[in-house]
């Protein structure tokens, strides 16, 4: 089980990103800093701008807006709605970029999926990632679609950027993003946001391209002399178009790839093909559709396997891995019937083909999306050209690919624990090469994370339930130290059912126990307490002594978390016995340094530096030089508190060595804290302020109210001229807090 992993753990406060400080900005519990690291993160979000052709009146009714609002010292709010491949995001990007001088406090950007087969985002998940773009460390991101709206309000009160939020559905998806302050937010949209009315939103609708304009945007994207020499074929052509910048630019790159073609082939082949669709044509786009089936069709056969079956990815985004994954073939490493005489393509190679198509945007970093309408033209093809169990076959190496992926990123972030062996489908599992690291595996968990959650959910409704928990269980060491509280919460919720679902009863277990350190995380204590005792009910069931005395441990700290000491020492002294009984040694040492943090925070300094050296001996011993360090550190503590200065000094120091190089934020912060204490009684002053000012810096980061409080505290006592003695401080006094 992970749980004998975590369960001595403090660090639930995870590692921090973000700004150090000068000023503290708050709101609620949540203390942001502020200060010169926060200027060099500004948020530059918005993808590159494309070529914008004939949309002069409508930038300049835009910048009128601007102007206007700026005038009032309102915010400016600006919707741009029309169908499908207008050019409402190419608009955007065009005005917002331009932007840029006069908001120099960064760019937001949100695609909203209105049209992805998931549905739309939710405007927490939003909310979220413009917090962290905003330098909000991922652990100080509250729960919660209000307190994140405040709190991205009250961020935005005072800098100057632009929000785009793209393909909204609603105006109630969009009104939670609204930043505060004179800053300006544009919404692209299918329909026309008049909801937003309210908001002060100003409408801007598009239009198809007039034949001018259009004609325009085909010599452009040819880049020869064909519309020149051939100018009523072109106009033809944008005609079958209609005039939609999308379906126009994937018919010229169909032609540019055909130097030697004239205008009217394509033409006649388009005025067919258009014949064909105008009965399936959906809101207009009738135009785009007919361009897609034509480009589809000139794609080489391994380029069009790849296409459809991106369609079958049930993301908007996804990396270049995806597609060696899609095409994977379990019989022998080829990409099945392609058409390639059994040689396998490079999906690189084909990729590339899809982007010179304008089948596909390329986002950057070897990462990729489809336009909307593309990707359900997308999926289209697939339902039409591949069979239903080719469909669930692909998905299911997609799956493994994100299983396999963040199995790998687990292990390069928490090595220590053991993993419950991997179940994968048939054929070779595609993982991705995110680098080397602790902070490769964490950057590139983010980055996929609505990917992961929605192959979580996805995997459970299409009956691959091992898929959900193991995933779910994958992302474990990442959200103790990204704090995404939210999808910790829901991944293990699925998870758990998923395990249910399968009578997996060691599955259950696992999802108990690591989703109850979730909602210990989150302040739940109680609801921690009822998982890690359901767990415990179901090992004793099962005859699983190592389970039921790991569940002992996490009891403890639900017990300790809630204030009950005598239930917490009991729990942590029997699962102190218990465990290296039944053969898992370094839980055991975990579970002797929570008795003896009980015992410190008794005041019961003999017992406690007994348990703390057992502890730190044990783990030692197992290599665990984090949580020896932590038993340091408590020793320090301990000796602070028993009047040894001197060798609680050389405790501290020796902890602070490791963890500053594991990045241990919160555990640096106790040890500087208590450093802080010695220099303190020493009549150190100024030491014992730097000191402080560190640990509070931390404790601010990792979003622990309570220590960095006791921490302000000192510090005016310090700047009145006073001092601490040891039994005033929160280093002397017990931990305070478990994570």
């Amino acid at each position: 089980m992970r749980g004998q992993e975590w369960g001595g753990h403090n660090e639930l406060s995870g590692v921090v990103h973000g700004p150090s400080v000068q000023a503290a900005v708050v709101h609620g519990d949540v203390h942001i800093r502020t200060g010169e690291t926060a200027e060099r993160q500004l948020p530059w979000q918005l993808p590159p701008a494309v070529r914008l052709t004939d949309r002069t009146a409508e930038v300049e009714r835009l910048e009128s807006h601007r102007a206007l609002a700026a005038q009032r010292d309102h915010p400016a709010l600006a919707t741009v709605s029309g169908l499908g491949g207008v050019g409402k995001t190419a608009l955007a990007l065009a005005w917002l970029h331009r932007l840029r001088p006069d908001f120099p406090g960064g760019q937001l950007y949100a695609d909203l999926c209105a049209q992805a087969p998931t549905g739309p985002v939710e405007p927490a998940q939003v909310l979220g990632s413009f917090l962290r773009g905003l330098g909000v460390p991922p652990q100080q991101v509250p729960d919660g679609v209000a307190d994140r709206a405040a709190l991205y309000r009250s961020l935005t009160a005072d800098r100057r950027i632009v929000v785009l939020l793209d393909d909204a559905a609603t105006a109630a998806q969009v009104r939670p993003l609204l930043p505060g302050g004179s800053n300006v937010t544009l919404v692209t949209s299918r329909w026309r946001m008049s909801g937003l009315a309210l908001e002060g939103g100003y409408q801007v609708h598009l239009e198809p391209l007039a034949p001018e304009a259009a004609v325009e945007l085909l010599a452009a994207t040819l880049a020869d002399d064909r519309v020149a020499t051939q100018p009523d074929d072109a106009r033809a052509l944008v005609g079958l178009c209609a005039g939609l910048p999308l379906a126009v630019r994937v018919a010229g790159a169909r032609l540019a790839a055909r130097p030697q073609r004239r205008i009217t082939t394509m033409v006649r082949a388009l005025t067919a093909e258009r014949g064909r669709l105008d009965a399936l044509a959906i809101d207009g786009d009738h135009g785009v559709r007919a361009t897609l089936d034509l480009s589809y069709q000139g794609l080489p056969a391994e380029a069009a396997r790849l296409y459809r079956l991106l369609g079958v990815h049930p993301g908007t985004e996804f990396g270049g891995g995806v597609a060696g994954a899609v095409l994977a073939f379990a019989g022998d490493g080829t990409d099945g019937d392609s058409g390639s005489g059994g040689a396998r393509a490079d999906p690189g190679e084909l990729l590339d083909v899809l982007h010179d198509a304008n089948l596909l945007i390329d986002i950057g970093e070897d990462r990729y999306r489809f336009h909307d309408l593309v990707r359900l033209h997308a999926t289209g093809k697939a339902a039409e050209d591949e069979s239903a169990a080719e469909r669930a076959a692909v998905f299911r190496r997609i799956a493994d690919h994100y299983l396999a992926t963040a199995t790998r990123a687990e292990r390069a972030i928490d090595p220590k624990h053991p993993l419950r062996e991997r179940s994968y489908g048939p054929g070779p599992v595609i993982t991705e090469d995110f680098g080397d690291g602790i902070r490769a595996a964490l950057d590139w968990l983010e980055r996929e994370l609505p990917n992961l959650m929605v192959v979580i959910r996805r995997a459970r409704a299409a009956g691959e339930r091992d898929i959900t928990w193991q995933l779910a269980d994958a992302l474990g060491p990442f959200f103790l130290r990204r704090k995404h509280y939210d999808a910790w919460h829901t991944s293990y919720a699925e998870g758990l059912a998923a395990a249910r679902e399968l009578g997996d009863r060691a599955a259950e277990c696992r999802m108990l126990t690591s989703g109850g350190q979730g909602e210990l995380g989150r302040g739940d204590a109680a609801r921690a307490l009822e998982m890690f005792e359901e767990a415990a009910r179901l090992f004793a069931a099962a005859g699983d002594e190592l389970g039921y005395a790991r569940t002992s441990n996490y009891r403890g700290l639900a017990h300790q978390r809630a204030g009950q000491l005598d239930e917490a020492a009991e729990l942590f002294e029997w699962a102190a016995v218990e465990l290296p009984r039944c053969g898992d040694i370094r839980a055991g040492g975990l579970a002797r340094l929570n008795a003896a943090d009980v015992e410190f925070t008794r005041g019961r300094f003999p017992r406690a530096a007994e348990g703390a050296l057992g502890a730190r001996t044990t783990l030692l011993a197992v290599d665990d030089s984090y949580n020896a360090a932590r038993a340091a550190t408590l020793l320090g503590r301990i000796r602070l508190g028993d009047g040894r200065p001197d060798e609680a000094e050389r405790w501290l120091l020796d902890a602070l060595a490791v963890l500053r190089e594991v990045a241990a934020h919160y555990e640096t912060a106790r040890a500087l804290d208590a450093l802080g204490e010695v220099a303190e009684l020493r009549g150190q002053r100024e030491l014992a302020q730097g000191h402080y000012r560190e640990a509070l810096d931390l404790y601010v980061g990792v979003n622990r109210p309570g220590p960095a409080d006791g921490v302000r505290e000192r510090l005016r006592r310090l700047d009145e001229g006073g001092a601490a003695s040891a039994d005033e401080g929160g280093a002397a006094s017990g931990s305070g807090d478990r994570g």
